[in-house]
């Protein structure tokens, strides 16, 4: 039987637009069941502040529990590879943060391409503090520069880590001085503060969130923060870029999913936490934490992500990196 050139017309539009109906309806669904933010760190670190910040608000916003799930090693590469396994459906989420963009170089192989295979839907960055134990003379990043140079290797740089964001900041930062400097890995900011402290160690690159106390205290001197902007927690302290034009560093803390999930649902999660993130308590909480918005769209932010692993990859192959 022919239909009618009209009503056939009108049938085949029809066609045509179902798919993307079912697509926003399941977009306008979601979630029907709970989802899991699987974190690549140990609980209490900022990347498992930063879920659990989100998680609740989300929670209430969407209807559903948002669970965090801890896999934490190598650098939050495990937890990466579990997310690229799972199914994109959008229901198991990732917690990391600036090693995504790091270990794209740091190590040789990995399971899965983290630009090409996550969306982010959701950031937070913040400073980092370059500090000193007072018993160094240096009171100016100038000063510091100075310093070192008159004792190559006799200052010795902790980090959280190889690959750490600490570490990563400080060998940029003897990369564009062409300054000596023994570094010393630890386990952690936590155990690199208390030899800092105890003037084991004479510099650090670390995280306002643990620091700002014995700054404030007079325990430890910050010489500057590494973003292209002062930190409101410290705003006496110059930035780096004041002394080292082109000097940027931060810590960043991410959620993100599947790329290849769909893009309602991509488009979803990413207005949903920029709408939790963008409440004024929660922005008091990420300013205590040393950290701010950073909102974006899923592009924005993976344009984002693309920049700081080509920026991180030339320090970490001029530096010689290989991870523990």
């Amino acid at each position: 039987m022919k239909l009618p050139r009209r009503q056939f017309l009108h049938v085949a539009a029809g066609a045509v637009a179902l798919p993307a109906v079912s697509r926003i309806a399941r977009a306008q669904a979601y979630p029907t069941r709970p989802v899991h933010i699987i974190v690549g760190y140990a609980p209490g670190g900022g990347t498992d502040i930063f879920v659990r910040l989100s998680s609740l608000p989300l929670s209430e916003r969407l209807g559903q529990p948002f669970i965090v799930d801890y896999h934490p090693g190598a650098a939050s590469n495990i937890a990466t590879d579990a997310v690229v396994r799972a199914p994109a459906d959008g229901y198991t989420l990732l917690g990391t943060d600036a090693a995504a963009a790091i270990n794209a170089t740091l190590y040789d192989k990995l399971s899965f391409n983290f630009i090409h295979d996550i969306a982010p839907v959701g950031i937070i960055r913040g400073p980092l503090v370059m500090m000193v134990h007072p018993s160094v003379p240096a009171k100016t990043v100038p000063e510091f520069i100075a310093y070192a140079k008159a004792n190559p290797g006799k200052i010795s740089m902790a980090s959280a880590g190889i690959g750490n964001a600490s570490h990563v900041a400080g060998e940029l930062f003897k990369m564009m001085t062409r300054i000596e400097m023994t570094h010393v890995p630890y386990r952690g900011a936590a155990p690199a503060i208390t030899d800092l402290l105890g003037g084991q160690v004479e510099a650090f690159f670390g995280s306002p969130l643990v620091t700002i106390d014995h700054i404030r205290a007079g325990r430890l001197r910050a010489l500057a923060v590494t973003t292209s902007t002062r930190f409101e927690g410290l705003p006496d302290i110059p930035t780096v870029a004041e002394f080292m034009p082109g000097y940027e560093a931060s810590q960043w803390f991410v959620i993100g999913l599947r790329k290849s999930t769909s893009a309602e649902i991509i488009d979803k999660l990413n207005e949903e936490i920029n709408a939790v993130l963008a409440d004024a308590k929660i922005k008091v909480r990420l300013a205590e934490l040393g950290t701010s918005v950073f909102p974006g769209s899923s592009d924005e932010y993976r344009r984002f992500v693309a920049e700081e692993t080509e920026k991180w990859g030339k320090v970490v192959k001029f530096a010689g990196l290989k991870p523990e």
